[in-house]
C-alpha cells in the first residue's frame, strides 16, 4: 500500500533553479570525479548565479547510495565546500535509486511545514567508484593476522591464508542484488517481460528511441540544465557521453542477454548505463521567492511513495503515480509530460502496460478501472537512463529538474516524474508551472 494517503498540504513549495553535471559512462576504471566533486561541479555555478549568499540556506539535503570512504555524510561535506558555513545543517538520505527524489521530498515537507524557507537538495553518485571489498573470509584472516603477536603466531596465520580469500567482492554487483529474493535488478526486469509479454523487439525499439531523443535534445540545445565538468588537466566534459548515435535495431538485436543468458531478453543495449553524475535544485517558500526576487521554474505540488514485490520492483512507478492522479483528481491526459526513469526499457514498458491493464489496476492499485494509457510522445521526450545513464543517487533529482525544463520549453503546465526503486518501491512527484 502507498506510504501516504492524505492529500499533501502546507505552504506552497517552489523550485527556483537547478543544475546538473553531464552523466559520464563508467568505463571499467574509477572515474575522474568523486561523488562530492560531482555535487560541487553542479552546485558551484548554481549558487554563483543566485542573488543570496550560500549561508542563506536553512539546510542542505543530498541523496547518495555509495559515498566514498572520505565522504561520510556527503551532504555536510558538500555544504561546507560550497561555502554554506558551519551553522547550516546538512544531511544525507538513501532510498536506493530514488535517493535524489527523497532529498527533494524531505525539503518539500520542511518548507511546507514552515521549518525552512530555502533548501539546497538533490543527489550525487560516482558509480564508477563503487567499492571493491574483501570477502568475509579474508576479513576474518586479517583479524587473525592482526592479533598475532610473535613470529610463530604469524606463521601459523599465514599457513591458513588461501588464494580464494583474495577474490574481490564487487560492491556494485552486490548492491544491485536484492538479498531477500536473491535476484539482481536485471532479473527482476526479466520477470516483468514475462508477466506483460513484452518482446525483445519492443525493448530494443524503446532503447533506440531513447538514444534518438537524447541526440535530438543535444543537437537542439534543450539540455541547458547541464554545467560542464573540468578535470585537473583542463579537459572539458559537457555532454552525456553514453549516447550512441549509431544505435539501430540490427545492432541491438545482436547483443546477448546479460541476466538470463539462456532465455533472457534484457541486454546491455536496452538497460540503463552505469554512470557518474549529480543534480542539485534550490527549493524555496513563497516568502523566500519574494525576499530574494527569485525566478520560479515551477511548484512541487505533491509526492508519493509506494511498495511493491521486490521481485518485480520495476512496477513501482505505476503504484506511486496512480495515487498522485487520484488525489489530484487528474486523468492521464491531464498530465502534459512524464519522466519515468529508464532503469530498463522493459521496466518502463511494463509500467505503461500495468497502468492500462484493468486487472492490475483493480487488484494492485484499488481502482475500479484502468488508470489509462500514457502517450509515449509525451514520455521521456529527451531520452533517459538507457541513453544517458542512471547514477542512482542523482537520477531522482535529475528527472524532476529536467521535467520542469521540458514544461517550460514546451509551454506546458503539469508533469509527473517517477522511478522504480531497488528493494521493491516506487516514488513519484507532481510538478506544475504557471503558463
Amino acid at each position: 500500500m502507498p506510504e501516504n494517503n492524505a492529500r499533501f498540504s502546507g505552504r506552497p513549495v517552489y523550485i527556483v533553479d537547478g543544475a546538473r553535471t553531464p552523466q559520464l559512462k563508467a568505463k571499467g576504471a574509477p572515474g575522474l570525479f568523486s561523488a562530492s566533486d560531482l555535487a560541487m561541479a553542479a552546485g558551484r555555478p548554481l549558487l554563483l548565479r543566485q542573488p543570496f549568499e550560500p549561508s542563506a540556506f536553512d539546510e542542505v539535503i543530498l541523496g547518495c547510495v555509495m559515498p566514498g570512504p572520505d565522504e561520510a555524510n556527503i551532504a555536510r561535506l558538500v555544504a561546507l565546500r560550497l561555502g554554506c558555513g558551519q551553522r547550516i545543517p546538512a544531511w544525507t538520505v538513501q532510498r536506493n535509486c530514488a535517493s535524489g527524489m527523497q532529498a527533494l521530498d524531505a525539503a518539500l515537507h520542511d518548507i511546507a511545514d514552515g521549518r525552512a524557507d530555502l533548501v539546497l537538495a538533490g543527489g550525487t553518485e560516482s558509480m564508477s567508484r563503487a567499492p571493491v571489498l574483501f570477502s568475509e573470509a579474508m576479513v576474518a584472516w586479517l583479524a587473525q593476522w592482526s592479533a598475532a603477536r610473535d613470529m610463530g603466531a604469524r606463521m601459523k596465520a599465514l599457513r591458513k591464508l588461501r588464494l580464494a580469500h583474495l577474490a574481490p567482492v564487487i560492491g556494485l554487483l552486490r548492491g544491485l542484488t536484492d538479498p531477500l529474493v536473491g535476484l539482481n535488478m536485471g532479473q527482476t526486469a526479466e520477470n516483468l517481460a514475462y508477466r506483460f509479454n513484452i518482446t525483445r523487439e519492443q525493448m530494443d525499439a524503446f532503447a533506440m528511441a531513447s538514444h534518438q531523443r537524447l541526440a535530438a535534445a543535444q543537437d537542439q540545445g534543450r539540455l541547458n540544465e547541464i554545467e560542464a565538468l573540468y578535470d585537473s588537466k583542463g579537459n572539458v566534459y559537457a555532454v552525456d557521453d553514453g549516447l550512441r548515435r549509431d544505435t539501430e535495431m540490427a545492432r541491438l538485436a545482436k547483443l546477448k542477454p546479460v541476466f538470463d543468458k539462456k532465455f533472457g531478453l534484457v541486454t546491455a543495449g536496452n538497460s540503463a548505463q552505469v554512470t557518474d553524475g549529480a543534480a542539485l535544485l534550490i527549493l524555496a517558500s513563497g516568502e523566500a521567492v519574494k525576499r530574494y526576487q527569485l525566478p520560479v521554474l515551477g511548484r512541487l505540488v505533491d509526492s508519493q511513495w509506494a511498495g511493491v514485490d521486490p521481485a518485480q520492483m520495476g512496477l513501482g512507478p505505476a503504484n506511486a503515480m496512480a495515487p498522485l492522479l487520484k488525489r489530484g483528481g487528474y486523468r492521464v491526459d491531464d498530465i502534459d509530460y512524464w519522466e519515468i526513469n529508464e532503469a530498463f526499457a522493459v521496466q518502463v514498458l511494463a509500467v505503461l502496460a500495468a497502468l492500462k491493464d484493468e486487472k492490475y489496476c483493480r487488484e494492485e492499485l484499488g481502482w475500479d478501472s484502468a488508470v489509462g494509457e500514457i502517450d509515449q510522445a509525451r514520455l521521456n521526450v529527451d531520452g533517459g537512463g538507457v541513453s544517458m545513464g542512471h547514477p542512482v543517487g542523482a537520477s531522482g533529482a535529475r528527472i524532476v529538474l529536467h521535467l520542469l525544463h521540458v514544461l517550460r520549453q514546451r509551454n506546458a503546465r503539469r508533469g509527473i516524474a517517477s522511478l522504480c526503486i531497488g528493494g521493491g518501491q516506487g516514488g513519484a512527484m507532481l510538478v506544475e508551472r504557471e503558463t
